[in-house]
């Protein structure tokens, strides 16, 4: 195969799984989006608490393993050794097969240990039950979709990630909403079993992916065999190689996971201590955060009232008037972050672009030209995260009540979504920045940072969320300080070890500019229509939207008069160059 064939399958496989990427991402958020306003807070709490604990053994099992793999069969096909290609795979299937294993074991045997425990939600274990299939098969997966990568084929991952992408959307949210409508009696139990529901349809979904994935690679195999006469290496040796390559990639994946998680047992647990104050006749708490301590009170007060009603008719009754308060308090949190996490996702297929286009300018030694790209890559990153960031920040309450149907306190996850709308920002700043690095050669530094934004991420947390004046307000406070902590550290390694740095005033500050005149005409177009269209569900919806709207028009016409985009930025894009000529950028 000539050089510029391999090129040409090399851009074509990246450009399939960057687009099968994109699909699965509008999915998840198709998913989570009207999950949010299906579940009760108190089962979404249960959902998200699961969903951490899954995607921590997920990124401990399957961060790097799965690249060394690849690296390893991509290195066999180059130098013809077929036996040992079969060896390596061998090799690394059996890994992933026993860390899923551990895995599988973990959530479901430990289920009511991990969900007590560390996540301090013991009504959590239905939920961390229904996924612990997941994770098993999700391992396999990675062991195939790895092997595959190898090859340069990116079909079979993007295909199995589609599907169980599709699978968590229909099955899980019917799951959902069949056993909301059930006749279960007891209206806690209902609750409960409606998330795992919801996440069975993951489950489920990685079943028949593992199952696409070994038909696929079974008749591969029978069709591409070749006979070879090399001599594989040791089971041991394998195994050795791979797992020097794979650990220093899984510690860098694995520490936000880590900081999540811990988060999660941490929140719960200051949520239920305060609560556990307030049953014992914590009063007199003036000045509290958007009146966060009489609400919190008022949350209580309603559940202790449920408990002593059911506990006439049932002594055994499952109604805990303290771990259902924060389960409310946290289940409102956790659908805040369903949506804050959105421009998150919109920056994936971005950096997927920066490293090979920052490589290429630095193999060639184009200084320029490498500054050139960060900064188109920045001023394009900028231009999606800062209004997403402002716009949540803006209209914050309207938007989780037209998302949720109204199924949430909007007095709290309002003021939740507008704090993580800043934080957002500062999420797709610490990605481009960490992406800039890596390209440069820079890889240990962005993970040093990482532990120290989560570091201080969990001291905020801790700190504020035990505080009765701040409560789960602390929450994406200790979001926000951790993400400013990591995206500072990261631009100034950035402006210090990067022989050519971008310019950061040039790059942020008309899009600031205009992102901030965005975000104001989006909060006084909303008032204002929310005066004249009100009292339904369908006038504040009709007010938000056009809120947005407003704001939409607002920025583009901002973005084309300001010139914010320069000729190379649009190149970055499909169609780009015709972009730029209707909007006579040069």
């Amino acid at each position: 195969m000539s050089n510029q064939q391999k090129k040409n399958t090399f851009y074509g496989a990246a450009a399939f799984l960057a687009m099968t990427t994109i699909i699965v991402k509008v999915i998840g958020a198709i998913y989570k989006i009207p999950l949010t306003a299906l579940l009760p807070d108190e089962a979404y709490a249960d959902f998200n608490a699961a969903y951490n604990i899954y995607t921590f053994f997920l990124t401990i099992s399957t961060a790097g393993l799965p690249v060394a793999l690849s690296k390893t069969v991509s290195e066999c096909n180059a130098l013809g050794r077929q036996n040992q290609k079969a060896k390596v795979f061998q090799v690394a299937f059996f890994a992933f097969l026993f860390m899923g294993l551990f895995s599988f074991v973990c959530m479901s045997v430990f289920s009511p240990i991990v969900a007590t425990y560390v996540l301090q939600n013991e009504k959590a274990v239905f939920a961390v039950l229904a996924l612990s299939p997941a994770v098993l098969c999700t391992c396999l997966c990675s062991a195939f979709r790895g092997y595959a990568q190898g090859h340069m084929n990116m079909v079979p991952t993007g295909i199995s990630q589609v599907i169980e992408a599709l699978c968590k959307l229909f099955l899980g949210l019917a799951l959902a909403f069949i056993i909301l409508n059930s006749g279960i009696p007891d209206e806690d139990l209902k609750s409960r079993l409606s998330a795992s529901g919801a996440l069975l349809g993951v489950s489920i979904g990685s079943i028949l992916s593992v199952v696409f994935l070994a038909i696929n690679h079974i008749r591969t195999n029978k069709r591409d065999s070749k006979p070879s006469s090399d001599k594989a290496d040791r089971s041991g040796q394998i195994l050795s190689r791979l797992l020097k390559l794979a650990i220093p990639i899984t510690l860098s994946s694995c520490t936000l996971s880590i900081v999540n998680l811990i988060d999660t047992g941490l929140v719960q647990s200051q949520l239920q201590s305060v609560f556990t104050a307030i049953q014992d006749g914590l009063t007199g708490i003036n000045n509290s955060v958007l009146d966060i301590f009489p609400k919190a009170v008022e949350i209580f007060q309603g559940n202790l009232a449920a408990y002593q009603e059911a506990l006439l008719t049932d002594p055994s009754t499952t109604l805990d008037p303290i771990l259902d308060s924060a389960r409310s308090l946290y289940g409102a949190y956790s659908k805040t972050m369903s949506i804050y996490n959105l421009p998150f996702n919109l920056m994936v297929p971005l950096t997927a672009c920066i490293v090979p286009g920052v490589s290429a300018c630095i193999a060639r030694r184009d200084g320029l030209g490498a500054q050139r790209t960060t900064e188109s890559a920045m001023r394009v990153s900028a231009l999606i995260a800062l209004p997403c960031g402002f716009g949540l920040f803006a209209l914050g309450t309207p938007i989780i009540q037209l998302l949720t149907v109204g199924n949430v306190d909007e007095s709290i996850a309002g003021p939740l979504l507008s704090i993580l709308g800043i934080a957002s920002l500062f999420v797709c700043i610490q990605v481009v920045a960490s992406a800039i690095l890596q390209a440069n050669g820079i890889v240990n530094l962005p993970i040093i940072t990482m532990v120290i934004g989560g570091v201080a991420k969990v001291i905020v947390s801790y700190t504020l969320v035990g505080n009765p004046k701040f409560m789960i307000f602390g929450a994406p406070i200790g979001t926000l300080t951790c993400f400013v902590v990591v995206s500072v550290l990261n631009l100034l390694i950035i402006k210090r070890m990067v022989p050519h740095p971008p310019r950061l005033t040039v790059v942020f500050f008309k899009p600031l500019i205009a992102s901030l005149i965005m975000a104001a005409a989006a909060w006084g177009c909303q008032g204002l229509l929310a005066k004249v269209f009100h009292g339904s569900f369908l006038m504040n919806a009709v007010a938000t939207a056009g809120g947005i709207l407003a704001g939409v028009v607002v920025y583009v016409i901002l973005i084309v008069a300001l010139r914010v985009l320069s000729r190379e930025d649009l190149e970055m894009m499909p169609k780009g160059d015709k972009i730029a000529k209707l909007l006579r950028i040069r």
